[in-house]
């Protein structure tokens, strides 16, 4: 995995060796599989999935056992199987906020017949304020978007 970071913007980078169609649907329809759930929630209670809705306009959210729902942003682009954009609204606090507008792009780009090169860039941490810088560097650190790449990779390429 390659990572870079220009600004405020964070951009990672990891193939898979899995069709772009896989790497998307992976990373969509099976965000339940590889996002960690137990410890990475915003809502009151641990989720028992998380759902990103198949379309520009949809929801990208966590829900837990009892059916309550937690917002963590919106599609704003559904492209499959090449490209996502999330709205991300989850505040400095860790609490679901409309009023934040950062952004999750994510690109899967094949490179061969079974390998996809997915390229993520989580944009417009100024939005943070004050807490941009913290913000960056939790979301740029080991356990932030490298991570959450790492734990997708082992879905995908299984």
């Amino acid at each position: 995995m390659t990572e870079q970071s220009t600004d405020l913007a964070i951009r990672k980078t990891i193939t898979v060796q899995a069709t772009q169609e896989r790497a998307f649907g992976v990373f969509t329809e099976g965000l339940a599989t590889w996002w960690p759930l137990d410890g990475y929630y915003i809502g009151g209670q641990q989720p028992q999935t998380a759902v990103i809705e198949p379309r520009a306009g949809g929801r990208w959210y966590e829900q837990a056992a009892d059916g309550t729902k937690c917002d963590w942003g919106r599609v704003l682009v559904w492209e499959p199987p090449a490209r996502l954009v999330l709205s991300w609204q989850i505040s400095a606090d860790w609490k679901a906020d409309p009023s934040i507008e950062t952004e999750v792009e994510v690109r899967f780009v094949a490179e061969g017949p079974t390998t996809t090169r997915v390229d993520l860039e989580h944009r417009g941490l100024d939005g943070y304020g004050d807490q941009a810088a913290q913000m960056h560097g939790i979301f740029d650190s080991d356990s932030g978007w490298t991570s959450m790449l790492s734990r997708f990779a082992v879905a995908a390429n299984a």
